[in-house]
């Protein structure tokens, strides 16, 4: 998913991403972690981490750079999903 991660931190369009990519990518246990501290299905997790995740990654970045406190960006997107599944 290099392309499409490039397009989330880079300043053009954001490639759109499938909850099934997401799963290849990065594994049944990232995927699953997620969906445990949400408290949801993993089914559930992969499909709003398809949504959330380009767009986190493009406001984290509005340089195009990620930004050194990547631990920022993990918590700010744990709140986004929550926010989602509710």
């Amino acid at each position: 998913l290099g392309a499409h991660a490039d397009s989330w931190v880079g300043t053009g369009a954001n490639h759109p991403v499938s909850a099934d990519e997401l799963h290849k990518a990065l594994g049944g246990g990232a995927i699953g972690s997620v969906a445990s501290q949400l408290g949801i299905n993993t089914q559930q997790a992969g499909g709003l981490l398809s949504q959330v995740l380009p767009e986190l990654v493009n406001q984290m970045s509005p340089s195009g750079a990620l930004p050194d406190n990547h631990g920022e960006l993990m918590s700010k997107g744990l709140e986004m999903l929550r926010g989602l599944s509710r």
